[in-house]
């Protein structure tokens, strides 16, 4: 499995003024500016950070993933929400020959916690035999910051302050994150299935 992101968050949707408030920084300076690129780095890091330990994206992006063999052609669970439109679902055989699947032969279960693929029909294509499916789809709350949970957005600004404030220490163990932040997190957390949950 191969998940790629094919489109990245644009600096614009970033908030960066919110965030020097957050951190009560100066401003009406003439180069009140010159740390907007810094600043903008550290929301990044936080809101891969939180995307990775919910599992949710924050910002609106273009995904693909590449399966090798469907979990369950039944239903195909998707590895990132919110999901909210799937873009195209392509067969590579083994030579890299590619055959796109007809959107009539499948449908997005919109689901926040586990959006999936269903097929409309009584199973997903077959993939070919040592070849792969790619899934193309859009995930993410919105395409603006005022589209995230207002829960997630104060977490991505106290974890992106906590990069900032300790961004010379060099001790901190791997993954370390604050009490506040994974508290905020806790209820985006991914929710655990049986072994037949189709993910």
């Amino acid at each position: 499995m191969m998940l790629v992101e094919e489109t990245s968050v644009p600096p614009s949707a970033l908030p960066v003024d919110e965030f020097k408030a957050h951190l009560r920084l100066g401003s009406g300076f003439s180069d009140e500016s010159l740390q907007d690129g810094v600043l903008e780095s550290f929301l990044l890091a936080a809101m891969s950070a939180i995307e990775a330990r919910t599992g949710k994206v924050l910002i609106e992006r273009a995904f693909s993933w590449t399966l090798s063999h469907w979990r369950n052609a039944q239903m195909q669970g998707l590895p990132v929400a919110p999901v909210t439109q799937v873009t195209g679902v392509t067969l590579v055989d083994r030579q890299g020959d590619a055959v796109t699947v007809a959107p009539s032969a499948y449908r997005l279960v919109q689901d926040h916690q586990r959006p999936a693929l269903r097929p409309l029909g009584s199973c997903l294509p077959g993939v070919p035999d040592q070849g792969s499916v790619v899934i193309g789809f859009v995930a993410g709350f919105g395409a603006a910051w005022s589209d995230v949970p207002a829960d997630l957005r104060q977490a991505v600004l106290m974890l992106a302050a906590h990069y900032y404030e300790y961004r010379h220490e060099t001790s901190l163990s791997s993954g370390c994150m604050p009490f506040g932040v994974t508290s905020l997190l806790e209820r985006y957390r991914p929710v655990r299935l049986h072994m037949g949950a189709g993910l």
